[in-house]
């Protein structure tokens, strides 16, 4: 006796008992966007290509998650978000771990890079020192564990290396460029409110001048 009597396989079945219906390349997109961070074309050229062609089908699987496809063209990125459902309490699927003080402060400075270097139309480029270096003006001058700290430092730059907010530059150890997609991540507004804190906490003297 067959082992699929009785199961309608799809037209794109790939494996014994598999009764979706995306073709593979589209099954690929949809693992890319809920294993996140996000899908780019710059790192995704065949995931791109296979977004667009079954966008609204990929729109459609996801809202059965209660979640919301977010395509931007101009930018040429795309990630997942946990849809608006209003009054109607639904299971959150995406569960983030919260950003340290210095993972958050680290966003900040590489998305203020970002926002520069687009408006001086030139590649958003930061070494592995600069940021150790911006980080460190958060450190408290009476620290006494510089270890301790200098481990923070380095987590916080693995943390936007594995989520894909930086990516190193081929041929330099060193070097990392900065995805766009830090460029939804902060409104216009949260930059200045953040900018203002993270100004605060690193120099308590300017806030009688603020």
């Amino acid at each position: 006796m067959s082992t699929n009597e009785g199961i309608n396989l799809s037209p794109a079945s790939l494996f014994s008992g598999d009764t979706g219906r995306l073709p593979e390349d589209a099954r690929r997109v949809l693992v890319q966007l809920l294993s996140g961070p996000s899908l780019d074309r710059k790192r995704h050229s065949k995931l791109w290509a296979a977004l667009l062609q079954h966008q609204d089908s990929l729109h459609s699987r996801l809202a059965e998650l209660f979640l919301q496809l977010v395509v931007d063209s101009d930018l040429e990125v795309a990630f997942v978000r946990q849809a608006d459902t209003g009054e109607l309490e639904a299971p959150i699927l995406l569960r983030r771990t919260p950003l340290t003080f210095l993972q958050s402060v680290l966003l900040l400075y590489l998305r203020q890079l970002l926002a520069e270097a687009e408006a001086s139309g030139q590649r958003a480029v930061v070494s592995r020192p600069e940021m150790a270096d911006h980080l460190k003006l958060y450190e408290q001058s009476a620290n006494v564990d510089k270890a301790g700290f200098d481990k923070r430092v380095n987590s916080a730059i693995e943390k936007v290396k594995e989520n894909s907010i930086i990516s190193q530059i081929r041929g330099s150890e060193e070097r990392y460029e900065i995805s766009p997609t830090l460029k939804l991540m902060f409104s216009a507004e949260q930059i200045a409110a953040l900018t203002r804190r993270y100004i605060e906490l690193r120099d308590p003297d300017v806030r009688e001048h603020l």
